[in-house]
C-alpha cells in the first residue's frame, strides 16, 4: 500500500528530525566532550582554572576586578579594563555597553561613553600620577560637548550655546562670542534645535592613558591588558611593594603575550597571571 504523498514526506521529515537529533544532540556534543577529558586538554576544558594551595583564585581565560570590598583599586595589584558584563566580570552576564562613538550626551538615565571614558581616564590618571585628560573631555571628567543653536537651524549666527553634560560651570566661557550656558536636568537639546558639537580641547592627540583602560571590551571578560596599560601601572605596583621598577617590567615582559599566529590581533598581558607572579615574589 503506497502512502498517501503529504504523509510520506512527514514521516521523512521525522527521520531526519531523529537522526541529526542523535548525531549533534547526543553524539556531537559526548564526543567532545570526552576529547575534553584528554589529558593535555582536561584544564583548558574545565576552564583554565588557577589555584593556590588548593583553592581557586580565577580563570586564565576570564579577566577579575583587584579592587576592595568599595570597589577602590587595591594598590599593589595591576587592575584589569573595564567590564559591562553585569556587575563586572560576570560570566552569566556577558555582554558590551553596546555604545558607539556617537553617544556623547549624558542623560538622566545614564551617562554617555564619551562622559564614561573622561571619567576613567581622570580616575586612572589620578590613581597612576600621570595626566588623564583626553582630547573632547573636560578638566572634571565629563564630555566636552556643546549644543549649538543657530538663528536659521543649522546656519546663521549662533544665537545660544549650551554645555549639555554639565549643570554646574561651563568648561567654556564663550562660542562663537556667545555665552556658554549650562544645561537644565531633564531638557533634550537636540529635541530643541541644537546642533551637538564635540570640543576638541588641548589635551594630546595621544593620551598617557591607554585606550583599553578606559573602555569595555566586547565580551566584558577579557583577561589582559595592554602591555602599554601595564607599563603605565608598573611604578605604582613597584612603590606599593617595594620592589625595583625594572623587576616589575621584567614581570611584565614574562607575562606579556605575542599576536596569535605572529599577526592576528594584539600582544596582551594576563593580569591575574602577572599579579599571581607578583605575589610570589
Amino acid at each position: 500500500m503506497r502512502l498517501p504523498l503529504w504523509l510520506a514526506q512527514h514521516i521523512a521529515a521525522l527521520r531526519a528530525l531523529l537522526v541529526f537529533t542523535v548525531l549533534l544532540g547526543l553524539a556531537y556534543p559526548l564526543a567532545f566532550v570526552a576529547i575534553g577529558k584528554l589529558p593535555f586538554l582536561s584544564e583548558r576544558s574545565d576552564g583554565s582554572i588557577v589555584t593556590v594551595d588548593g583553592t581557586a583564585v580565577g580563570s586564565r581565560l576570564i579577566g577579575q576586578a583587584f579592587t576592595d570590598a568599595d570597589g577602590n583599586p587595591v594598590r599593589k595589584y595591576f587592575q584589569s579594563r573595564p567590564s559591562a558584563a553585569g556587575d563586572g566580570y560576570d560570566p552569566t552576564a556577558t555582554a558590551a555597553s553596546n555604545l558607539g562613538p556617537e553617544d556623547v550626551v549624558d542623560t538622566a538615565d545614564r551617562k554617555s561613553l564619551l562622559t564614561q571614558v573622561c571619567a576613567r581616564s581622570l580616575a586612572i590618571g589620578r590613581l597612576e600620577g600621570v595626566a588623564g585628560s583626553r582630547p573632547y573631555c573636560t578638566s572634571d571628567g565629563v564630555g566636552a560637548v556643546l549644543a549649538v543653536f543657530r538663528r536659521d537651524g543649522l546656519t546663521g549666527p549662533v544665537t545660544r550655546v549650551v554645555s549639555v553634560n554639565q549643570t554646574g560651570a561651563p568648561f567654556l566661557a564663550r562660542y562663537d562670542g556667545v555665552p556658554v550656558a549650562p544645561a537644565r536636568p531633564g531638557v533634550d537639546y537636540v529635541a530643541a534645535g541644537g546642533v551637538i558639537t564635540p570640543i576638541r580641547g588641548d589635551a594630546p592627540a595621544e593620551p598617557v592613558v591607554p585606550a583599553d583602560a578606559v573602555t569595555a571590551g566586547a565580551s566584558g571578560l577579557d583577561p589582559d591588558i595592554s602591555p602599554a596599560y601595564a607599563e603605565l601601572q608598573a611604578p605604582r605596583v613597584a612603590r606599593e611593594r617595594g620592589m625595583p621598577e625594572r623587576s616589575v617590567r621584567k614581570l611584565i615582559a614574562e607575562y606579556t603575550d605575542g599576536r596569535a599566529l605572529g599577526f592576528m590581533g594584539e600582544p596582551g598581558v594576563n593580569v591575574l597571571e602577572l599579579n599571581l607572579a607578583l605575589d610570589r615574589g
